[in-house]
């Protein structure tokens, strides 16, 4: 699977990378197909069928706000989270689409988006369907995406055979850990340096360094908004923003922590709630490497810039590269979807990549990076996705501050050593996939095991 950087990384607006993110590219792409295809004058009408995971929590995860605004033309890196409310409003009110190439076109979202309970299309969990009709009802066009994670969409078509990227192949392909580390001690070259190389395939060659640091101003934009948020977060639970007061409480009482060792540790908290609370709010975030995981790099990487002693924009960009290193493993051989393989392909990735990252920017050597990734992965195999009320909030933003920090253990773990291990981090990406395929549906994102049910929905 060709995959760049900026696949794994990704702008675009909360609370999910599969629920949210991938159904409005999804939307827009079938609005494009359609007026590619000379079908725009012919439609009168839409209807959207949702199946599996975005069925059963596609409410609490906004997937049919996302489509509305991908039939609207709006995409995930550019629509304005300030705007959402005010475009579902007159989509409602009107029951047709205020903008795009098909404005004005029939669209009542209570009629038209059809959440298929129970019913799942064969490819994947996340399937949903678009259907274009004429005045007389008839179907002119149709399109059927699956959602996979952190934003990827593919058709029918695509689930089996992906698009491979065009043009010259990558510098240093590599599909398995243990050919990453081969390659990169055969050419002499950190992991960074070896993934920022293929990534030229896809990115101009002076766009790739200003395009990660803008992908961190992001991440850091999310930290301080989520900080400066008070309330409660949208959906039902009442659960309350914690992130502003612990930043003031963290600021004001400074003196305090000289006498706590682990002082730290409530600054990388703090970062992955402020982040998690924005991405569940719907607020502007990057998909590190699906939304619902999106607070544990950025707290990561926020410990690296703001208590690491010579951090700067370099080992920024190759935290990010060889975090991406790291993430393009799992998708090429496993899942980052957590209604594939429940919570372990969302928190249990986003750890290993910043565990990864973080050893290689504290100096780490590409094994002892490899043994950082594979702790952070392998203390999270089994963990499921069980989100209360369908909402990206319990026990997702609590989860992230976990995976933060159980990342930065990983990586101080691996750092003490000398790279040698037991268990490889080819062996745990397995063992992630085959835990998930034996994992029961109810705790893949379904909303229908665990905390759930089990935690009374008042």
């Amino acid at each position: 699977m060709a995959l760049s950087i900026f696949d794994l990384f990704k702008v675009g607006i909360g609370p999910s990378s599969s629920h949210t993110v991938g159904p409005m590219i999804a939307a827009h792409r079938f609005v494009d197909e359609l007026v590619q295809a000379g079908l725009k004058e012919q439609t009168a009408s839409l209807q959207v069928q949702l199946y599996g995971s975005l069925a059963m929590t596609g409410k609490g995860h906004a997937t049919d706000t996302a489509v509305m605004l991908g039939l609207c033309a709006e995409r995930p890196e550019s629509v304005d989270p300030d705007r959402v409310a005010g475009i579902i409003a007159e989509i409602n009110a009107a029951q047709s689409l205020p903008a795009g190439p098909l404005q004005g076109v029939r669209f009542d979202p209570l009629q038209d988006i059809r959440f298929n309970m129970g019913a799942s299309l064969p490819a994947h969990p996340n399937g949903v369907r678009f259907a274009a009709r004429d005045e007389a009802g008839i179907e002119v066009y149709s399109l059927t995406c699956y959602s996979v994670g952190g934003g990827f969409v593919l058709t029918e078509d695509e689930v089996t055979s992906p698009p491979q990227p065009k043009g010259e192949p990558e510098a240093w392909p590599f599909s398995t850990a243990e050919e990453l580390m081969q390659l990169a001690e055969q050419q002499g070259m950190s992991i960074a340096e070896l993934v920022l190389a293929n990534e030229e395939v896809y990115t101009a060659a002076e766009e790739i360094r200003p395009r990660l640091l803008e992908i961190w101003r992001v991440m850091d934009a999310a930290i301080h908004r989520g900080c400066s948020q008070t309330g409660e977060l949208p959906g039902g639970l009442k659960i309350r923003r914690r992130a502003h007061h612990l930043c003031q409480e963290l600021i004001e009482k400074p003196g305090g922590q000289l006498h706590d060792h682990l002082a730290v540790l409530d600054w990388v908290n703090l970062y992955a709630l402020a982040v998690n609370e924005e991405n569940a709010a719907g607020g502007r975030v990057v998909t590190a490497p699906t939304n619902g995981a999106a607070g544990v790099i950025p707290a990561v990487l926020a410990y690296y810039d703001r208590f690491v002693p010579g951090a700067n924009d370099e080992g920024i960009v190759n935290f990010l590269a060889t975090a991406a290193a790291i993430g393009m493993l799992y998708k090429r051989n496993a899942s980052i979807s957590a209604a594939e393989v429940g919570c372990q392909g969302e928190i249990g990735v986003a750890c290993s990549m910043a565990a990864g990252a973080l050893c290689a920017v504290l100096g780490g050597s590409v094994r002892q990076i490899e043994n950082a990734a594979e702790i952070g992965m392998e203390h999270n195999l089994g963990l499921t996705c069980d989100p209360i009320g369908g909402l990206v909030q319990v026990p997702c933003i609590e989860r992230n501050t976990m995976g933060a920090v159980k990342a930065i253990n990983a990586a101080r773990l691996a750092l003490r050593g000398d790279g040698k291990h037991f268990v490889s981090l080819d062996s745990v990406i397995e063992t992630m996939r085959q835990t998930g395929a034996d994992m029961q549906d109810k705790y893949k994102e379904t909303s229908t095991g665990g905390l759930a049910v089990n935690v009374v929905n008042c």
